[in-house]
């Protein structure tokens, strides 16, 4: 009686559950490494502004001792300095300009 009935039985292939299957796995892996490159670039990044912070740290200090030099320079200027590096102290000569009351116009013709 089963026997009979099983011949008009049709097997169907249904490769669906499988394709969702794989498809959710390799979304799944494809997600994982996404990740891991996101949180490898990010660990790279706190590696390289560390040692920004350092290279700052550093260039900060030689301003300050460049500061430091500049200042010590600066309050040792004075006139005895400039006369024994060669310089002479001259008297100023300013330009003046006459009224234009006391200019005479006739002469200045063009």
């Amino acid at each position: 009686m089963y026997a009979s009935n099983a011949s008009n039985i049709g097997i169907i292939n249904n490769d669906a559950p499988r394709f969702v299957l794989r498809f959710l796995l390799l979304s799944f892996g494809m997600l994982a490494i996404w990740y891991v490159l996101l949180l490898g670039n990010m660990v790279f990044n706190i590696v390289e502004r560390r040692q920004l912070e350092a290279e700052v740290r550093v260039l900060s200090s030689e301003v300050a001792d460049l500061e430091l030099a500049y200042l010590s320079v600066l309050s040792n200027i004075n006139l005895e300095l400039s006369h024994s590096i060669g310089f002479k102290e001259v008297k100023a000569k300013f330009a003046t300009r006459k009224s234009l009351g006391s200019i005479n116009t006739l002469q200045n013709e063009i």
